[in-house]
């Protein structure tokens, strides 16, 4: 006897599930979120500390999303010595993988108060499962041979 296993397709799964994988080699990746709202997809990525008009990218590669930049030390290393050093400066970025027929129409942008926020129109559009009815009975259609 064979099993069969019914799984529920979302086609927007990996978009949800891949919210960040670094796109470029020695960059932090910067934390993030991915939230629905209604149809629309909002990314959120926390970069503090960087001026948004000279150190950050917000790009459409193909179907990815990518956010990147770097954060510069306003410190110069000849006349200070640091004791603790948590905060990171460098290159960051981010990439996220979106729905083919998303564009770049579809795509704003803001930085406020260190958090870049994406907005994506109609990410999930079409992503609500339709109903398929299920008739009983004399309803039921005929099967041939």
């Amino acid at each position: 006897m064979s099993t069969m296993t019914l799984r529920r397709w979302d086609p927007f799964a990996d978009f949800d599930a891949l919210f960040g994988s670094a796109g470029n080699a020695g960059a932090v990746a910067a934390p993030s979120e991915v939230i629905r709202d209604g149809e629309d997809a909002v990314v959120r990525v926390e970069v503090p500390g960087i001026d948004p008009e000279n150190d950050l990218a917000v790009e459409l590669t193909g179907n990815s999303l990518v956010i990147k930049g770097e954060r510069r030390s306003q410190h110069t290393e000849d006349t200070e010595v640091r004791h603790v050093r948590e905060i990171r400066y460098g290159k960051f970025s981010r990439s996220f993988r979106l729905p083919s027929h998303v564009s770049e129409a579809d795509l704003t942008a803001s930085y406020d108060a260190g958090v870049v926020t994406v907005r994506i129109a109609g990410a999930y559009k079409g992503s609500t499962p339709a109903r398929i009815p299920v008739t009983t009975g004399e309803q039921a259609p005929e099967l041939s041979n």
